[in-house]
């Protein structure tokens, strides 16, 4: 799975707005926003929100 559709499906859960998604896991109020304009994020970028979404693993 993407990790895009991984960001929407954990907004769609927690129903969590896209700008505090992207600040408390990257540091970028823009990251979702980017990502759907077609932002093509690094590897490390992947592996920060990775690590994000596996320490919320109790709100998944």
């Amino acid at each position: 799975m993407s990790v895009q559709r991984e960001i929407e499906k954990y907004l769609r859960r927690t129903e969590m707005t896209a700008t505090r998604f992207g600040r408390l896991a990257v540091g970028d109020p823009r990251l979702v926003k980017d990502l759907r304009n077609g932002r093509e994020p690094r590897a490390k970028m992947v592996a920060r929100i990775q690590a994000f979404l596996a320490d919320q693993g109790d709100a998944r």
